[in-house]
């Protein structure tokens, strides 16, 4: 309830104007991460061009996620998603520099390592052999499970941790290990 009071006090009730250029981006807020990951696989299940980013600061109430989603497809996408169960906290148009949602991605090059963080958890690779040599990061109870299941193995012989692992940290990490894996073609 805060939370809505919160976002409706910074936001209002904003509605994407008829004028809306395809390029124009929404943001959509969901109760709980779970519902993000199922939004998440149901709209890009039917092609849709969304992102899961963290939300903006003014807006964060912990381990948060939103999806940004093109806003012309604002009434589909809420028929999509109704369908599924699946009813958004706000829809909201990004309209300023304090609706922007944040990127998830920081990437540090270290020479003969590469760290890819994603929201809160941290996945290190060697370069030369894609070797996993640390995970960290987040606070959820699985992170032990998952670094014991991933350390000392490549990219291409580790579960993914998205199989593995049931968290916003586990989904954290299965973001980093896809970007580390883009970034680390063989």
């Amino acid at each position: 309830m805060v939370f809505r009071r919160l976002f409706k006090k910074i936001c209002g009730n904003a509605k994407p104007s008829a004028t809306a250029s395809p390029a124009d981006r929404g943001i959509l807020v969901f109760e709980n991460t779970s519902e993000v990951i199922q939004a998440e696989n149901r709209l890009t299940a039917k092609g849709w061009k969304i992102s899961v980013m963290g939300p903006p600061p003014e807006i964060r109430t912990g381990c948060d996620l939103v999806i940004t989603f093109p806003l012309i497809e604002e009434l589909n996408i809420l028929r999509e998603l109704d369908e599924a169960g699946l009813t958004p906290l706000s829809v909201v148009p990004v309209t300023g520099p304090l609706l922007q949602p944040v990127g998830l991605f920081q990437v540090k090059d270290f020479g003969e390592h590469l760290m890819v963080r994603a929201a809160n958890m941290k996945l290190v690779v060697e370069k030369e052999t894609r070797t996993i040599v640390n995970v960290s990061g987040g606070g959820c109870p699985d992170v032990p499970y998952l670094a014991e299941k991933m350390v000392g193995r490549t990219l291409d012989d580790v579960p993914s941790p998205r199989q593995i692992g049931h968290t916003l940290c586990g989904y954290a990490l299965e973001l980093a290990y896809e970007e580390t894996r883009r970034r680390c073609l063989p």
